[in-house]
């Protein structure tokens, strides 16, 4: 069975960039956060902060009571992109990229001779050595060799940091060095499908490789638990199909001083604002918004409305306007104070499938034309150049992040550099 899969993971990779960045922080434990408030959590945390205890998620405060000496650096995302986009520079240049499954990890394809194991150790081993030459000593990454993407991204979490596994199944490492894993560690195996397998006495890794391919099927109560079967058994299937962007939207953690409505209806402005500037970029419109806010005592709320697709800001604030003015209006609420806020965008639908309401297709059409010369300015000149009055007093708030299955652009989020502050002649 040929090894024709690579999977490349960044060791705590957010924590390793800040480290390779400022001197002062490496050897020592570092946490990430969003914001610098001592009631949010650590969205990443260094090699060092792991080997403390400490995980991803953890509070600040309780972060520094597990840990003492622990740095807390907020997050800068445009820095991590560079970071991510010159290390799929530096890997393409020892192997081609197949695929970027997130800020943090891509898959290779070992094609011909690279199938070979002395091969596939030899380019591994060249990708560690050309990162630590070209981008830093302290980003470092774990390395996963096997006969399909699945059994080589759970090879790369075998051994962290810094590690090189390879899963041979000519040399009979499938299943036996698999063997004292849990299922859980199996990528597509949430909390939900655990439990689920957990209820059918499926609770090792060896009783997972027991079921047959109809067992699988059957638990998964369709196709996934048959692609999944074949995965496990070195077949080489594509990635999981994904059905496209389901929604658009972002979220923030609001700082101590705007826990108020009226700061978050601001920043809900600005996220709103956001979110419609990269819906008009992938060219699609949204049929629904979702507004959401988790208040202080840990209560939540959130409402939605529908409406006729589309992609103008103008129609959106609207919407928002709408779903706040219900949220003020519902008792009890009004006095709670947001903590945490968002804005959904759904029932997407790509243009070329969008028709416009037949008395509104000469506005709709001239107002695109506005906000593409907004969303053309901002680029040029940078973000929030021009931008919607709801967002006034925000426009500083709700800055990029990055998640894990999608990486910002900050050519659109922030300023597109490239363009060198100038507008393109004859665009417009």
């Amino acid at each position: 069975m040929p090894l024709r899969a690579m999977v490349v993971d960044f060791n705590s990779f957010f924590a390793s960039v800040e480290q390779q960045e400022r001197p002062e922080l490496r050897g020592r434990p570092v946490g990430i956060v969003p914001v610098m408030a001592e009631t949010t959590g650590c969205i990443a945390v260094s090699i060092e902060a792991k080997q403390a205890g400490l995980k991803r998620n953890t509070r600040v405060a309780e972060a520094r009571r597990m840990c003492p000496g622990l740095r807390i650096v907020e997050s800068r995302p445009e820095v991590y992109i560079d970071y991510h986009r010159r290390l799929v520079d530096i890997i393409e240049s020892c192997i081609h990229v197949g695929k970027v499954q997130s800020i943090d990890e891509v898959t290779c394809e070992l094609r011909g001779t690279w199938s070979e194991p002395a091969k596939a150790v030899a380019v591994a081993k060249k990708i560690k050595a050309e990162i630590a030459r070209r981008a830093g000593e302290c980003l470092r990454s774990s390395i996963g060799v096997a006969p399909n993407w699945l059994l080589a991204k759970v090879a790369s979490d075998m051994q962290k940091p810094d590690g090189l596994v390879v899963l041979n199944d000519d040399e009979g490492d499938i299943p036996a060095k698999l063997l004292h894993l849990r299922p859980s560690d199996i990528s597509g195996i949430g909390r939900g499908m655990d439990e689920r397998l957990r209820i059918r006495g499926v609770d090792t890794m060896e009783k997972l490789y027991a079921l047959s391919r109809d067992e699988m099927r059957a638990i998964w109560r369709g196709v996934v638990g048959d692609r999944l079967w074949r995965l496990l058994h070195c077949e080489d299937l594509p990635f999981f199909e994904q059905e496209g962007d389901k929604s658009v939207g972002h979220g923030h953690v609001l700082p101590p001083e705007l826990r108020n409505n009226t700061a978050a209806l601001a920043v809900l402005h600005r996220l709103l604002q956001k979110a419609a500037m990269r819906l008009r970029d992938s060219g699609l419109f949204a049929g629904g918004l979702q507004v959401y806010a988790a208040h202080g005592d840990d209560t939540t709320w959130s409402d939605a409305l529908h409406f006729n697709e589309t992609q103008d800001t103008i129609a959106l604030t609207r919407a928002l306007s709408q779903l706040w003015a219900r949220r003020m209006a519902k008792p009890g609420v009004a006095k709670k104070a947001p903590v945490r806020i968002g804005v959904m965008l759904f029932r997407l639908l790509k243009a070329e499938a969008h028709t416009p309401d037949l008395f509104e297709a000469a506005n709709e059409r001239a107002r695109g034309r506005l906000l593409g010369a907004m969303d053309e300015i901002n680029r040029v000149l940078g973000k929030n150049t021009v931008y919607f009055g709801g967002a006034h007093g925000a426009t500083a708030d709700a800055p990029m992040r990055i998640a894990f299955t999608r990486i910002p652009k900050p050519e659109l989020e922030e300023i597109d550099k490239s363009l060198k502050g100038r507008f393109r002649r004859g665009k417009r």
